[in-house]
């Protein structure tokens, strides 16, 4: 500027007026041959220069990893912090490649989306913390939810909570969209989707059609996924009872005065306003008898009386030893046991693994050798005591062996 100026036939003190400077700084500026340049900063070394060249072999391999990285160059004596390392990798990087998808809106009353929400938390349950799953089920017009609390993820749960869901909502979907969830589905290929036969014929029996979406495609299923989100960072975030019968009861009142009274910011209405347009056009629920879940199945009898249901066993009258036996669990726990004609045992569903119900009755009269007769095991019968009681005896599977064989 000064120069310019000068140039221009402007005196120094009007140039110094003008610039601010002192008039002998104008000058020597002016008579200086070249402008004064500072001098540039040396660049002061970094902890990481030794091992840049490795560094740019390895971003070259594909390797952009930083926590690979640094292990690395760690092993090789850097003692710096990652962050100059984060630095320099940055810029090699790629971006991440963003998918463009159309946002899919289905008619009122034609599907929901159904998930599980794992990693829950320990709650008690009959006395004993046990690890919590979350069923969900959401309209995928309205976002009306329902969810469920359990202490496992397996066919006869998922069923009991369709139908608790199915209830809640007052009718069916016409479509079911699920992952690719072991219960559900047991194959799916690009030129095969292959349902369980058992859970497809649960849906059959309500006129319902299962789909399931892409692997590894989320969005599919955006909705439910959503929901599980907001289920983990809104109402466990909460102070919640330790009980599941409260934690379900709580949950539903969160449903019933948090959620479904919340706008969509999607469809800019609560899930209760388009709840109404959506009621009418689901399926009718509770015209036939539920479905039966507890289904019969077959089970051979031990030679030591016993037969095997959910890893654990139960007694059953000798004279039935090698012969195969109908079984299921009613909906009170008990688990019935029938021959071809009759009810011939019953026992309270134990909970847990590796343990054994034995009923004194089912041994009495049971021949044996010397030594077995003199044996009385807490109840069992024996000749020196004619009258069986009416003791039920649980024993671990490792004790029964032990007087098996006789120790």
């Amino acid at each position: 500027m000064i120069r310019e100026l000068k140039q221009k036939g402007w005196a120094i003190s009007a140039i110094a007026r003008e610039t601010g400077f002192d008039r002998k700084t104008v000058r020597n500026y002016i008579n200086a041959e070249s402008s004064p340049q500072s001098k540039p900063r040396a660049k002061r070394p970094s902890k990481l220069d030794p091992y840049k060249p490795y560094l740019l072999e390895r971003i070259k391999e594909g390797t952009t990893n930083c926590a690979v990285l640094i292990e690395e160059i760690r092993a090789m004596g850097y003692q710096g912090k990652s962050t100059i390392l984060r630095d320099f990798v940055q810029p090699y990087r790629e971006a991440p490649k963003k998918q463009a998808t159309v946002r899919f809106e289905t008619a009122p009353g034609r599907q929901a989306q159904v998930d599980w929400a794992e990693d829950i938390g320990e709650f008690m349950v009959n006395g004993e913390k046990r690890s919590l799953y979350a069923f969900i089920m959401i309209l995928s017009y309205s976002r009306k939810r329902y969810i469920e609390f359990t202490t496992d993820m397996t066919q006869e749960t998922l069923m009991k909570c369709h139908m608790n869901a199915f209830s809640y909502f007052y009718g069916m979907p016409q479509q079911l969209l699920y992952d690719n969830m072991r219960t559900v589905v047991t194959k799916h290929s690009l030129k095969q989707i292959r349902f369980n036969k058992k859970f497809e014929d649960f849906l059959n029996y309500y006129g319902i059609i299962p789909k399931a979406c892409k692997p590894y495609r989320a969005q599919t299923k955006g909705k439910v996924e959503r929901a599980v989100a907001y289920l983990k960072t809104n109402f466990l975030k909460r102070r919640l009872p330790e009980t599941l019968e409260e934690l379900n009861y709580e949950v539903r009142k969160w449903l019933d005065e948090v959620v479904h009274k919340k706008r969509n910011q999607t469809t800019q209405q609560t899930p209760n306003e388009r709840f109404e347009e959506e009621r009418g056009l689901l399926l009718a629920w509770n015209i036939k008898p539920l479905y039966p879940i507890q289904q019969w199945e077959l089970r051979e009898v031990s030679k030591d009386c016993l037969i095997s249901y959910k890893g654990n066993q139960y007694s059953v009258p000798y004279r039935f030893v090698g012969q195969r036996l109908k079984i299921r669990e009613n909906d009170e726990a008990i688990l019935e046991i029938y021959d071809e004609h009759e009810c011939i045992a019953t026992h309270p569903v134990i909970d847990g693994k590796r343990q054994m119900t034995l009923e004194s009755s089912h041994y009495s009269g049971l021949p044996g050798t010397k030594k077995e007769q003199e044996m009385n095991l807490n109840g069992l019968a024996t000749p020196d005591s004619p009258t069986p009681t009416s003791n039920v005896v649980h024993r671990s599977l490792a004790e029964y062996a032990a007087l098996e064989e006789g120790d």
